[in-house]
């Protein structure tokens, strides 16, 4: 919390948490957004949010000067407690209603400085704290559903958050915003994509490579941006929104079957795959399309849910060395399906001289014993054929089947959905049809540049 002599300084001027002002001190000027102080640090630096996003702490004087220039509409006049407090805001008839669905992740932790251990917050509102601008792009509620790192999120996760969207989006919010770990984000949005029908507004995910209270932490403009999309745009799509480039120029919305986490720490990690962004989102607000999408359409139904889901199906990556076997166990396990990363176009060691390390014979006991087998390139980028190579004629006539250029974490969600939701015959011949978007008609192969 701030310290008395803070406290009077802002109490002075009518400054409270959200408003803008200007700090004078000597001859230099600031400008920023006031935000709430951390429980750490020198309680006489003030916090201001500057125009490019970033937090600055500054050490006020006895010979400071603070002016508000800007007073955000409905922000209490009085200061509750001890300490500077941000209240609730109005409703504002001229916004729509976005929903937050909170689910913890790096989005939501932030630094125990006492430990220097990351933790999780338990309310929301704590990250929201720190991004006042929202109140000017929609009339926000929370939902706080879940505090969870992403790791260990599982298909019951997913079947609860798609509850929570369909409930919010037939409950009259214009779009839903979903805060999420970045780990198995991608997971979650081609889970979603499959469980929800029918969609009335956008459904964007956001996430944070770094926690909220660092310097260089991208939460903040992913979720604004994320929050114009929910607010404003005609997505009828879930889609993942992230930093598109390492700087703070504007976010990708990418759709959520067509999205793939490549970099363990890096702010653009989160990249379209065999296809091009939805849409972007500069820092000041404009959202320029880049690609088709399904739009919202103006009538009375109901976003529905398909959330069944079977869990016993596996994603195995082939390697040279691989052990065939490894079908077996799962067979023995009662698995339903299994999808396979293989190499290029979807090969696997089908013509070995070794024995020991010939897939087809493993492939074709699979699926006789009831099991479905897919087929993906663990070259991400690119598209599965077996009408090049004679080992992949062989693995098709073993029961394989080609997943065309769906991602493979894509193609492993896709087949426990449709295992979850059909009868196996009907899974068998949806899995290489599109249903969401994860199967694009001609692979795109672009890259952008700065």
């Amino acid at each position: 919390m701030y310290s008395e002599v803070v406290k009077r300084m802002l109490e002075t001027a009518g400054i409270f948490p959200g408003d803008r002002l200007r700090l004078t001190s000597g001859k230099r000027k600031f400008e920023g957004i006031l935000m709430p102080r951390p429980d750490s640090g020198d309680p006489n630096v003030l916090i201001i949010k500057l125009d490019n996003g970033y937090n600055i702490g500054l050490k006020l004087s006895l010979d400071s000067k603070l002016e508000k220039i800007e007073d955000k509409e409905g922000h209490s006049k009085t200061i509750k407690n001890e300490n500077v407090s941000q209240p609730a805001k109005k409703f504002n008839p001229n916004l729509n209603k976005v929903d937050l669905i909170y689910t913890g992740g790096t989005i939501g932790s932030k630094v125990d400085y006492a430990t220097g251990g990351v933790y999780m917050l338990t309310k929301p509102e704590e990250l929201l704290d720190s991004v006042p601008e929202i109140a000017g792009i929609a009339n926000l509620r929370l939902n706080n559903l879940m505090s969870i790192a992403s790791e260990d999120m599982s298909y019951l996760e997913w079947q609860k958050i798609a509850k929570a969207v369909a409930d919010s989006l037939n409950d009259g919010a214009k779009g839903v915003v979903i805060t999420h770990g970045t780990d198995t984000m991608h997971y979650t949005s081609a889970a979603l994509s499959f469980m929800l029908k029918d969609l009335r507004g956008p459904v964007v995910i956001v996430g944070s490579q770094r926690s909220s209270d660092r310097g260089s932490s991208d939460a903040f403009m992913n979720i604004v941006a994320g929050t114009r999309v929910a607010a404003e745009s005609d997505i009828a799509e879930v889609s993942i929104c992230m930093h598109a480039t390492t700087s703070d120029r504007y976010c990708n919305v990418i759709r959520g079957t067509k999205v793939r986490k490549m970099h363990t720490s890096r702010r653009d990690a989160f990249q379209p795959i065999n296809s091009r962004p939805i849409a972007s989102v500069s820092y000041e607000g404009k959202i320029t399309y880049m690609g088709d999408y399904s739009k919202v359409v103006g009538n009375d139904e109901k976003t529905k849910l398909m959330t069944g889901f079977e869990p016993k199906v596996a994603l195995i990556k082939v390697h040279p060395n691989s052990d065939p076997g490894i079908l077996e166990y799962y067979s023995g396990k009662g698995y339903k399906g299994v999808i396979i990363e293989g190499t290029g176009l979807g090969h696997a060691p089908v013509s070995t001289p070794y024995p020991g390390f010939n897939w087809l014979g493993h492939i074709e006991s699979a699926v006789d014993s009831g099991m479905i087998v897919g087929m993906t390139s663990q070259c991400i980028n690119g598209r599965v054929n077996d009408k090049v190579y004679r080992n992949l004629r062989l693995i098709k006539k073993a029961g394989g089947l080609f997943c065309e250029d769906m991602i493979p974490e894509v193609a492993y969600v896709k087949l426990g959905w449709l295992l979850g939701n059909y009868k196996k015959d009907e899974a068998e011949t949806l899995l290489s049809q599109n249903i969401a978007g994860e199967i694009s008609r001609k692979s795109e192969a672009d890259w952008f540049g700065e």
